[in-house]
């Protein structure tokens, strides 16, 4: 495939990356093994120290795990993409790769409950600071830089609020200060947003939601140029937090058809959030696409639509909340998102149940809020499930 900077991201997630063997496969071939043979010892160590490109073991070179990342690359319009095990993985890569004792984060307190745990707990035991800021409040970053401050961490849209951070403004103060700004592209995939363009030097993924589409395997990604990002190969090369090549294959399969089922997502969410609007029994919805959302205009100017996810803060409470969960019948009760089919979850039991109580009310995370993943079933089927419940 050539001139694929010339190619629209839905062409690129059918042909870049592609590596065809001596057998001239037409799908992408899956190289189950865990290492690679060599022609001569010569060979071996000049592989082994990198004078000869070529694959040597799967935790680090493997033919169908570059083919994803070559493919998520160019969508994203970055120069290179290391794949990992997980979303979470990824993130641990990232700031393995790029930071060091002693160093700083300024970071969104609108993130997913594990990140923040992963910056709060783990990475502090490390010697590394995170001070968390709001995420759409561009002057609280300044606020928050230090001389230390070495990484700025967001996600945009926002688990599970979906508040919109500005990247561009963002990645200005960044570069003032001398800092990297990584940003959560999960909710939007390169489909609907390429913070690479706004500013960004790093973007992250969660490849188990949107990009395999149908909630089969786990597997992570971490995108910007080759220099930025080779303390973050020379880390998932070292400690191993690799994606596997049959996942890689599963992602390769998915991302065939992601501009389709984001446009569908997209659609589907914003019916469902206009019909949540007339719901008595619901106190507020949260959705980029609506004029209510507060950073409405800035997500029309940020992203191509509002994406697939839909918040809702139900009257009552959790017992009301649970009440609606209780009452479904069709769409799944599970955290994951990112589905053909439709999830809800309740953040402050779920996905955000490890945060204090301080940090959930942070990051505007009530007890009556619950999230929902739209799917790709009729809305009007959507709707008459969660109306029982807000009855």
């Amino acid at each position: 495939m050539t001139e694929k900077n010339t190619y629209q991201p839905e062409t690129l997630a059918v042909r870049a990356g592609t590596q065809r063997s001596q057998f001239s496969e037409h799908s992408e071939a899956m190289f189950l093994t865990s290492s690679f043979t060599f022609d001569s010892a010569a060979q071996a160590a000049a592989r082994f120290i990198g004078e000869e490109p070529g694959n040597i073991y799967s935790r680090f070179t493997n033919p169908t795990v570059t083919m994803f990342e070559e493919r998520l690359a160019a969508m994203e319009g970055a120069e290179q993409c290391i794949a990992t095990a997980s979303g979470m993985s990824a993130i641990l890569a990232c700031c393995m790769g790029v930071l060091k004792a002693g160093d700083h984060i300024v970071a969104s307190r609108s993130l997913f409950g594990a990140t923040v745990n992963l910056f709060g707990g783990i990475l502090k035991k490390f010697g590394i600071e995170t001070t968390f800021v709001s995420a759409t409040v561009v002057s609280e970053w300044s606020a928050a830089v230090r001389p230390q401050t070495k990484l700025f961490f967001l996600e945009t849209p926002s688990n599970p609020l979906t508040e919109i951070s500005d990247i561009a403004a963002i990645a200005v103060v960044a570069k003032q200060c001398g800092a990297l700004l990584a940003v959560d592209n999960c909710f939007c995939t390169p489909i609907l947003q390429r913070p690479l363009q706004l500013g960004a030097d790093i973007v992250i993924h969660s490849a188990t939601k949107y990009l395999d589409g149908q909630g089969r395997v786990l597997g992570g990604a971490v995108l910007g140029n080759k220099k930025t990002l080779e303390g973050v190969y020379q880390f998932l090369r070292t400690a191993g937090p690799t994606m596997s090549a049959f996942n890689a294959w599963v992602f390769l399969k998915g991302l065939e058809t992601l501009k389709i089922r984001m446009d569908a997502h997209s659609a589907n969410a914003l019916e469902l959030a206009r019909w949540l609007e007339a719901q008595p029994n619901v106190a507020r919805v949260f959705y980029p696409g609506l004029p209510s959302h507060p950073q409405h205009a800035l997500a029309l100017k940020q992203q191509k639509t509002g994406g697939g996810i839909v918040s809702f803060e139900v009257k009552g409470g959790k017992d009301a909340a649970w009440h609606v969960i209780d009452n479904t019948q069709l769409v799944s009760i599970t955290a994951n998102l990112g589905d053909t089919k439709t999830t809800l979850t309740h953040p402050a039991t779920t996905t955000h149940a490890r945060n204090t109580p301080e940090q959930r009310a942070a990051a505007g995370i009530t007890d009556g809020l619950l999230r929902i993943a739209v799917g790709l079933e009729a809305v009007c089927d959507i709707q008459n499930d969660l109306a029982r419940g807000l009855a």
